[in-house]
């Protein structure tokens, strides 16, 4: 975790838009990017995103254990998101033609 930088925006962008040419279906909601940091200045931030044609948010990054225990109670574990993208990643690969 780091403080947040310019070349984050520009690079969610591309992330964003690899996402929707890629992977979002008809009647899929368009792609919102997220960018968590340990912190960040509004403006550079209003000034990064100020051209960005994606939607993309940017918010300081709490970690699981320092929230109300009800907010605990609702999110997931670093450990189930970690098994939920190695699955998806696994799935995506299923999809994948075999190389000849």
């Amino acid at each position: 975790m780091r403080e947040f930088k310019p070349a984050f925006s520009g690079q969610m962008n591309f992330y964003v838009s690899a996402v929707d040419h890629t992977l979002r279906a008809e009647g899929d909601h368009p792609t919102i990017g997220i960018i968590l940091c340990k912190s960040k200045s509004k403006t550079v931030v209003e000034y990064a995103l100020d051209a960005v044609q994606h939607p993309i948010g940017v918010s300081t990054y709490m970690v699981r254990d320092e929230l109300p225990p009800a907010l605990q109670d609702s999110l997931p574990t670093a450990e189930q998101l970690e098994m939920e993208l190695e699955a998806a990643v696994k799935e995506l690969g299923d999809d994948q033609p075999d190389e000849p």
